[in-house]
């Protein structure tokens, strides 16, 4: 099969010429105990993938990447009992173990033994299994790699979705719908009266501002310096839409002693402590994004008690997968939840360098790819 391969991380933009990504033959292996073969649909670039071609997030090398997608089960492994060959699936970029600490609490978006074997690039329940024509190791990227014709994963790696669901809607909900979704509901616990700020307009930044939009009686402020993401947010539900300069008077002027909930979706330090000097007091920012690690932030230590603000961090959107991906699909079936607004185009495997410098300057929302083309 082909795969999307990263070999040397750090390469320089544009990487339509450094060419970081190389599609590469790799063998297809057959799924151990536990785990299934997926045929890929559709496999769409995040900036979680951008973030591992510019050495931002470590990873262990050569890498398969791609970690949203959405394909169909050609192959099933002993004890994977309750899926059938040709059933159509999302990919979920943390495995749940559903033992350990963070499982055990209801928190699987923060599973320890998926975190670990995420990080080292293997899958949930053996080593990596990808290997080049020659055998040598090609570790899989956050138990998924989907930039590739075929993927093998963990069991707990996918969540099955019905056949109305059209291959270009399904692989947006893997990561950009859990982790903006459930920023909002699940970690912000946002409500029925309250404001909101959405600083950072990609995709998980607008899937925040659709679920936002669905509460009611609610202020929904989305901030992008790109005038394009900021018409884009209205579309997806937004109240406001202005630039990061505007933002401070807009909040002054509609929410009164500031918002109740900021959703951080850049990947900035600056931006959480210009999110926490706009919460009202009790409000909480959230934070969702991927900072460089040399980053480090800098605020007034008083008022988290003397003004009981909150500052928190959100994983997938500290998602329960198989709970919340049927309940968005079920908005989006409703007419709520406009998800496609999301995805920008498609194009096949072969542009996916070009489609790293479109996602880099803001061009394009989802991009999504067809790994057989």
């Amino acid at each position: 099969m082909r795969a999307a391969v990263l070999r040397q991380s750090g390469l320089t933009a544009p990487y339509a010429q450094s060419q970081p990504l190389s599609l590469e033959e790799l063998k297809l292996a057959a799924p151990r105990a536990g785990e299934l073969v997926v045929r890929i649909e559709r496999a769409s670039l995040c900036h979680s993938d951008l973030s591992v071609v510019n050495g931002s997030r470590l990873r262990p090398l050569p890498m398969a990447l791609g970690h949203e997608a959405a394909g169909v089960v050609t192959a099933l492994g002993e004890g994977v009992n309750d899926l059938e060959v040709g059933q159509r699936v999302v990919t979920v970029f943390v495995p749940s173990c559903g033992s350990c600490r963070a499982c055990a609490a209801g928190r699987p978006a923060l599973c320890h033994r998926g975190a670990e074997s995420n990080g080292s690039g293997d899958l949930l329940h053996g080593p990596a299994i990808l290997e080049t024509e020659h055998g040598e190791e090609v570790k899989h990227h956050l138990g998924v790699s989907a930039f590739a014709e075929y993927a093998v994963l963990a069991r707990e790696s996918v969540v099955p979705v019905a056949e109305d669901v059209p291959a270009e809607v399904a692989a947006l909900f893997g990561c950009a719908a859990l982790t903006g979704m459930g920023a909002v509901l699940n970690t912000g616990e946002f409500s029925a009266g309250q404001s909101i700020a959405v600083f950072g307009l990609g995709a998980v930044g607008l899937a925040a501002v659709m679920a936002a939009a669905i509460v009611p009686e609610t202020t929904v402020i989305a901030v992008d310096p790109l005038p394009a993401k900021r018409e884009l947010a209205v579309r997806c539900g937004a109240d406001y839409a202005v630039a990061p300069e505007e933002a401070a008077e807009l909040v002054n002027q509609h929410c009164g002693d500031g918002v109740d909930l900021v959703i951080e979706a850049v990947g900035s330090a600056r931006v959480i402590e210009a999110g926490l000097a706009l919460l009202t007091r009790g409000g909480a920012v959230v934070s969702v994004g991927l900072p460089n690690p040399e980053q480090q932030l800098t605020v007034q230590a008083l008022q988290f008690a003397g003004a009981g603000k909150r500052l928190l961090g959100s994983y997938l959107g500290d998602a329960v997968p198989e709970r919340d991906l049927p309940r968005y699909l079920q908005l989006w079936r409703q007419g709520e939840l406009p998800i496609e607004l999301l995805h920008t185009d498609t194009r096949p495997l072969s542009e996916i360098n070009q489609g790293l410098d479109a996602l880099a300057s803001g061009a394009v929302v989802r991009r999504l790819f067809v790994p057989g083309e």
